[in-house]
């Protein structure tokens, strides 16, 4: 495994947050994983967040059951958005939100560039290897 597979879900996850979820991995090292599930929309929009009310409805995706206090974000304009880091091909984790939410807000970057989660997937060291292991997810590409 590696930062930018795909985790699907098998059967033995039926009935859990993780049932049907395809994960896109951030972040793979010796201290674990780190993922957002790609695949399920949060039901409310970004404007319908206190501190966006003034922004353009935006979805948001439902990125995993860690931290679900703070927002996420996956782009692939790091030529409008600073500070991100890179993950693989065209695609950066995080960066400076502000400016990504002036660039949503002016539509200077769509939702095929960006894409926001509240919360987050993630292991601890060996964990996602033993997931794997016993079945519960397959690894692959988009």
């Amino acid at each position: 495994m590696k930062a930018g597979d795909y985790l699907h879900s098998t059967a033995l996850l039926d009935g859990s947050f993780f049932e049907g979820a395809m994960i896109y991995l951030t972040e793979y090292n010796e201290n674990g994983a780190m993922g957002f599930v790609t695949n399920k929309l949060f039901p409310h929009h970004i404007n319908e967040l206190e501190e966006f009310k003034y922004s353009i409805p935006f979805p948001i995706h439902d990125g995993g059951p860690v931290d679900r206090e703070h927002l996420f974000f996956v782009h692939q304009r790091p030529d409008l958005i600073p500070g991100g880091t890179h993950i693989s091909g065209n695609n950066y984790l995080g960066g400076d939100f502000k400016i990504a939410m002036e660039h949503i807000n002016t539509l200077k970057i769509d939702d095929t560039e960006i894409t926001i989660f509240l919360g987050y997937c993630g292991w601890d060291a060996g964990d996602l290897e033993g997931e794997v292991a016993e079945g519960s997810w397959l690894v692959g590409e988009n």
